[in-house]
């Protein structure tokens, strides 16, 4: 299990995270959710062994993050980083194989297994494409190959595997939003811990089995989406009002944003106003 331990993160008199706790266990999807610098990132990059906590501890099993070496560590869990920059003219399939970099397999194995993790992404059609030449959703779902061939088969010695993605489905259309996160289950399905960080609230609500919500650094709830999502913990949360009602095809909650109450004569009056006044002047 992948445990942060009561961590703090504090940079001068910033605090980033204040004493938060989770764990991520093999086989289970963990939604990370909040509004902008709730700490979401920093926590992932704590879990990831990117950052080091100002207190607490994060341990892989009982063994803390910073005793593992490089390799032993990029061998059982991989990153997808929010925003993933690479200049070089390289092919969609030289990309993938970077995930293979910590493995000590045979090239004839790890061709096999980028190509499956382009399989499993949905992007094998790009194989032999020039990495620079994809649209952003392109490149960031070629990536999510690269993690994938990464933790493609059990570490040796055998270890659980892990998965954190941040903001896994910003620069995608909806359709691979929701083929991107069927990925993160059939990992999860494979014994894969997966952690992704999201936005959208009924993504997360459909497809994890967990939810934590972080508000200013602090956890303010976590557990199952039905337990999580509540008008009060989303109010608390993002401050915007809610209704919550079962989702009509899926088992899980379905939240709906209520409109705020505008008076329509004051809206259509702030729209025509400039229009009214730029017609005037042509």
């Amino acid at each position: 299990m992948l445990v942060a331990d009561h961590v703090s993160v504090r940079l001068g008199r910033s605090t980033l995270l204040d004493d938060v706790s989770v764990h991520l266990a093999p086989g289970e999807v963990l939604a990370v959710v909040g509004a902008n610098g709730a700490g979401k990132t920093t926590l992932m990059r704590l879990l990831s062994g990117e950052q080091t906590p100002t207190e607490g501890t994060v341990r892989l099993g009982e063994t803390p993050l910073d005793q593992f070496s490089a390799d032993d560590l990029a061998r059982c869990r991989a990153v997808l980083p929010q925003h993933a920059s690479l200049a070089f003219g390289f092919t969609v399939e030289e990309v993938v194989l970077l995930g293979r970099t910590p493995h000590r397999t045979r090239a004839t194995e790890d061709d096999e297994i980028a190509r499956a993790a382009l399989h499993a992404a949905g992007v094998h059609h790009l194989l032999g494409r020039s990495y620079p030449t994809l649209s952003g959703g392109e490149q960031q779902r070629v990536h999510l190959a690269r993690t994938l061939a990464q933790i493609w088969e059990a570490p040796s010695p055998p270890s659980p595997r892990y998965l954190l993605l941040d903001e896994p489905t910003a620069s995608l259309d909806l359709a691979h939003q929701h083929a991107v996160l069927r990925t993160a289950r059939r990992c999860a399905q494979a014994d894969v811990g997966v952690l992704a960080v999201l936005h959208d609230l009924n993504l997360a609500a459909q497809y994890a089995h967990r939810i934590a919500v972080l508000k200013h650094g602090q956890l303010v709830a976590e557990g199952p989406p039905a337990t999580v999502l509540t008008p009060e913990v989303i109010q608390h949360a993002f401050d915007v009002a809610v209704l919550i009602t079962d989702h009509p095809r899926a088992d899980c909650p379905l939240v709906v944003p209520v409109p705020e109450d505008t008076p329509s004569g004051a809206w259509s009056a702030s729209l025509s106003s400039p229009l009214s006044n730029e017609s005037t002047h042509a």
